[in-house]
């Protein structure tokens, strides 16, 4: 799950970690009313997407550039009028855009220097790792290409949490000078905290800055929680905003199926998310393209199978379907039951390949031949995968 930069501030104040003061809006009356409130001085005005780039974005009306800077009420106003209500396009968008419906009014910081700072799970050693960087502002991905040695890492022990020698080492690396060092101390220590109390999967700050007046502070922030957690944390489940989701995901979420849409044109249903993986790789080895990842879990009844279905037809790209079953826990006799009703309910005419294997895989194949139905049939997932590429063409 991510969250809106103006909610990622909220969490800032709440655990202490320095960032500039901010109000949400959802009206040109609203941001105006917001820009008093802040007082005088000069105000930026950021659009509020689950998407980089912003700065460097185009709307679709032909206004450029997602943030701005404004001086008055009345210009964070008219600002805010070009960009609620619009779709921004940038570089993490892709065509489609994003629509704004909200904008946040912040006050501007006068910035001496900037940095990179971020807080990851690390995969390899299962572990939070601290990444940081004095080239803040830029994609720490052409950081990494260009300058790595520009880049610090620091691994923290996963049970004794964040040691002082982890602090000098980070300090050094973004070669802080005293004052700034024992800020980035206070700073650090205050952003472990929130990413460890929140189960968060990432927190992302480009750029943390070095101000005008010598305060260090953080600006624009992502982040990513744990989805397996979230139930422990049901204030951070209140800033989902399900407008920046994809509706078929969003649907899916509500039946426990694990989907992600794709680009291509052949559905996959399938139990089990390295299963579903292979399916989408074999696919694509015989010639054709995934149009989604679902994995229906190990124990999926017919009403889930049946709502698959119904995701999966929401997709006009897709032209054909591969269901492939491995029965373990699943009765594959279920699944061909789920199958059958779910076409009916649909009306389903695209061109269905299925391949059950496993537990009561006899009972299974008898439901689906004596369905009726124009359900093509696989023995192998290979041959399976070679059925659906053929039908789509």
């Amino acid at each position: 799950m991510n969250i809106h930069e103006y909610q990622a501030q909220e969490l800032f104040t709440q655990f202490g970690v320095p960032c500039p003061a901010g109000k949400v809006a959802s009206s040109k009356a609203e941001a105006e009313a917001a820009a008093k409130e802040l007082g005088g001085g000069k105000l930026v005005i950021k659009a509020q997407v689950h998407a980089g780039g912003r700065g460097k974005g185009t709307f679709k009306n032909g206004f450029q550039g997602g943030v701005h800077l404004g001086d008055t009420p009345a210009e964070i106003g008219d600002l805010a009028a070009k960009m609620i209500g619009e779709t921004l396009v940038t570089k993490q968008t892709g065509d489609a855009g994003k629509l704004v419906s909200k904008v946040m009014i912040g006050e501007a910081v006068s910035i001496e220097k900037e940095y990179y700072l971020a807080i990851l799970m690390d995969r390899d050693t299962s572990a939070p790792v601290i990444v940081a960087s004095t080239e803040g502002g830029m994609d720490i991905e052409e950081v990494a290409e260009k300058t790595p040695e520009a880049i610090v890492r620091e691994f923290v022990h996963p049970t004794l949490g964040l040691q002082a020698y982890n602090v000098r080492k980070l300090i050094k690396g973004l070669k802080l000078n005293k004052d700034q060092g024992k800020q980035f101390n206070k700073l650090i220590k205050s952003l472990y905290n929130l990413f460890l109390s929140n189960d968060c999967s990432m927190v992302e700050i480009n750029p943390m800055v070095v101000t005008k007046d010598g305060q260090l502070m953080c600006l624009d922030a992502k982040f990513g929680f744990d989805d397996n957690a979230l139930y422990r944390h049901p204030n951070i489940v209140a800033y989902r905003d399900i407008t920046e989701e994809d509706p078929r995901e969003v649907e899916a979420s509500k039946f426990d199926l694990n989907y992600i849409g794709l680009d291509g044109s052949i559905a996959c249903l399938v139990n089990g998310a390295g299963l579903a993986m292979a399916t989408m790789d074999i696919i694509k080895f015989s010639g054709g393209d995934p149009a989604n990842f679902l994995d229906v879990g190990g124990g999926a009844t017919e009403e889930q199978v049946a709502a698959a279905f119904k995701i999966i037809m929401g997709d006009p790209n897709v032209k054909g379907i591969l269901v492939n079953i491995f029965g373990g826990i699943m009765d594959c006799e279920v699944i061909a039951k789920g199958i059958v009703e779910a076409c009916k309910q649909t009306g389903l005419t695209l061109p269905l390949v299925v391949r059950l294997e496993g537990n009561n895989v006899k009972a299974g194949k008898e439901v689906l031949a004596n369905s009726g139905l124009p359900i093509i049939s696989a023995d192998t997932l290979s041959e399976a995968a070679k059925k659906a590429v053929a039908e789509v063409g």
